[in-house]
């Protein structure tokens, strides 16, 4: 079943079906057994850490996980939910039909079962609106950069954005988001980046591979994860029909003006 996949999506490469303790249950044909343990524990880490960033767009009673998407220089690698405590991860090269993978994925979610069509949510309280994170009283807002509160400000549906260093600890961030919370992101965006490059063979031989941007969907909005220059990473978050062309432009054109000195030697894309 997982190879239907594969055999009907023009640029699919492979497909792995785990639980959300990280164990694979299948795979297709062709990954090594290393292999597939190897990205099983990441997609788990990712989806995990994935769910916990849902508060950095607001609070919302449809606040469900949909799917995480990892961006690659020589492809991608999907993510979604195939029941209760079970994910199918797919990778495909770059020039992949990406409705069409994402169509032929859900539909073997669907052949999967009844007991594996159910996909995780998360909860956020009864409110009825979609309540973008801000600084309550009593609160410690978390430094702002003007730069970034430029960078959103005329892009519709954008609601945040934060920088982080290498060591996961936050650099600044768009006015009104408060500083437990912008800690919180930053801890959980650095497992979601190091999760991230620890799939770069699923997508497709690892030579010069970059890792490029990790997207997280929610019924209620979008979280981009990019790198922002040496040892710094970008996050961001935004309603779900915000313009993202425009907003990862700004993201783009600002990383360079916020980036700080490299704290490592090392660029975060770098694989």
């Amino acid at each position: 079943m997982l190879d239907d996949i594969v055999r009907n999506v023009p640029g699919a490469r492979h497909a792995v079906l785990l639980s959300a303790d990280g164990l694979p249950r299948a795979s297709t044909d062709g990954l090594a057994e290393g292999h597939v343990h190897t990205i099983s524990t990441a997609m788990s880490g990712i989806q995990a850490l994935s769910r916990a960033t849902a508060p950095f767009i607001g609070t919302a009673p449809n606040a469900a996980w949909t799917q995480t998407v990892i961006e690659f220089s020589h492809g991608w690698i999907f993510l979604i939910g195939a029941g209760q405590g079970a994910y199918l991860a797919a990778a495909a090269e770059r020039d992949v039909n990406m409705q069409q993978i994402s169509f032929r994925m859900h539909r073997l979610v669907a052949r999967l079962g009844h007991n594996m069509t159910s996909a995780p949510r998360v909860q956020h309280g009864e409110s009825s609106q979609n309540r973008s994170p801000s600084v309550a009283s009593g609160e410690v807002p978390a430094q702002v950069l003007p730069d970034l509160d430029a960078a959103l400000a005329d892009v519709h549906g954008a609601r945040h954005a934060l920088l982080l260093g290498a060591d996961g600890l936050p650099r600044g961030a768009t006015t009104g988001l408060p500083r437990d919370l912008a800690d919180r992101i930053s801890a959980a965006m650095t497992g979601i980046h190091a999760n991230s490059r620890a799939t770069a063979q699923f997508a497709g031989p690892p030579t010069n591979a970059v890792w490029q941007q990790t997207a997280i969907e929610f019924q209620h909005g979008w979280i981009f994860l990019i790198a922002a220059g040496d040892g710094v990473l970008l996050a961001a978050s935004a309603d779900h029909d915000c313009n993202i062309e425009a907003l990862t432009a700004r993201l783009h054109e600002v990383a360079p003006k916020i980036a700080a000195p490299a704290v490592t030697g090392r660029t975060p894309g770098n694989v």
